[in-house]
């Protein structure tokens, strides 16, 4: 018996214990749960049933190879924010289950090895998921549109009415094609001759979550027989989807919704943050001008692009929570947002000019006002020159031409002196 199978078969029956306690979470909150409550839980069971196929899978291939078990079963990742988007992503994918059914290659090498009771319920297991995801690819193509009898209602299941005709080169009534572009067709219903097939699909489809733990069990009943010689170990590590299940309202917090109408505080509110984001957006210009970057330019769009869309991503997010409050108070948080607004809006171009200021600039700042205020270097009495990174500053009063750099604009480094002349006269001013 190896240490390595004996924590990965632990881990397997942990992760197939949360799978369990998803399904009756689910159950529970179908009795009497609303809707609110009822989505993170199936987001979650749904995750935590793919995890426990994955696992069971990778652990099954690794058996019947002969190799060392992962060190870490394939389980997903929960992300760290934006847990609604997770929420809805896990809902359309049914938690990447479909995704984790078993390929025909996996069942061919099944079916490679020496038959046994314990590996042909695996097999068994296997086929029933390969026919539920048939069921999930199958089930709309036996739709078809059609067109209802004079008077007659529009059913979806069996309605009474004769097929709409197909487009040319396409005779299959349920294909895409036909399902999307409707030629004359003024409803959509199963095909008649094709009703107990619909009702097989769909019923395999459905007994997807029930399958994958089924063979997950029969997985690990396998191992347990032939890696741990029948002995059941202690539940392992909890991975995945497996913490959260039953805990769905510290996963994903139940927020604010967008109310149905906006009142006058609540858009001004909505104003203001938008002011902001706007105002935002212009950083990466203004910076990018005053620094000479506009050779850059497109980076500079793409940074302006990626603020605008954080700054609509945190308002989608934050701002019903901000404007739940009543009356006037709902405009507080969108004041406050176009005060900092107006302040980022005067405030970028000064302090742009002030890191990026230009050769003239700079030295009027460092030295024209500063310690040559009183000398014959002061701005008034000079005439300067910037060419080819050096700025040439000429007293008219004929004193010693001083030579610094570097003069670039845009540039954020200090003038210093480039030659010796430059530097005497410096020392004697005390710069």
């Amino acid at each position: 018996m190896s240490g390595g199978w004996h924590m990965a078969i632990a881990d397997l029956r942990a992760q197939g214990g949360a799978a369990r306690a998803g399904a009756e979470r689910v159950d529970e909150l179908n009795a009497g749960g609303s809707r609110e409550t009822r989505l993170p839980a199936i987001a979650v069971r749904d995750v935590a049933e793919a995890d426990y196929l994955r696992s069971a899978q990778a652990l099954l291939r690794a058996h019947l190879a002969d190799r060392r078990p992962p060190r870490r079963l394939p389980v997903a990742r929960m992300w760290p924010c934006f847990r609604d988007v997770w929420q809805e992503r896990a809902l359309n994918r049914l938690g990447g289950l479909w995704r984790a059914v078993p390929g025909p290659a996996a069942v061919a090498r099944m079916r490679a090895e020496p038959p046994e009771p314990l590996l042909e319920s695996v097999i068994e297991q296997a086929e029933a998921l390969r026919a539920s995801l048939h069921g999930h690819r199958r089930r709309d193509r036996l739709y078809e549109s059609y067109v209802p009898d004079r008077g007659g209602p529009i059913d979806e299941v069996i309605g009474r009415g004769r097929s709409a005709p197909t487009l040319p080169g396409v005779p299959d009534p349920g294909h895409l094609l036909n399902r999307a572009f409707r030629r004359g067709g003024q409803g959509m219903r199963i095909q008649p001759a094709r009703l107990a097939e619909f009702n097989q699909l769909t019923d395999d489809r459905r007994a997807v979550h029930e399958r994958a733990i089924a063979f997950g069990d029969a997985v690990l009943a396998l191992l347990v027989a032939h890696r741990l010689d029948g002995v059941t170990p202690q539940t392992g590590r909890l991975l995945g989807a497996g913490p959260w299940v039953a805990r769905e309202e510290v996963l994903i917090p139940r927020r604010p919704k967008w109310p149905a109408k906006l009142n006058v505080f609540q858009i001004a509110t909505l104003a203001g943050a938008g002011w902001l984001v706007l105002a935002c957006t212009g950083l990466p210009l203004t910076f990018g001008m005053r620094a000479a970057l506009l050779s850059h330019v497109g980076w500079l769009f793409a940074a302006a692009a990626l603020i605008t869309c954080t700054g609509v991503g945190i308002i989608t997010r934050y701002m019903p929570k901000l404007i739940q409050a009543p009356g006037p108070r709902a405009a507080v948080p969108g004041i406050a947002a176009g005060l900092i607004a107006l302040v980022v809006w005067q405030g970028q171009a000064p302090l742009a000019e002030h890191f990026f200021a230009g050769p003239y600039d700079r030295y009027d700042r460092e030295y024209a006002t500063g310690c040559l205020a009183a000398s014959p270097y002061r701005r008034d009495a000079v005439r300067a020159t910037a060419d080819d990174g050096v700025l040439v500053v000429t007293p008219i009063s004929g004193e010693t031409t001083l030579r610094l750099g570097p003069a670039k604009k845009g540039g954020i480094h200090p003038l210093r002196p480039l030659d010796q002349a430059t530097r005497e006269v410096l020392d004697r001013y005390g710069c």
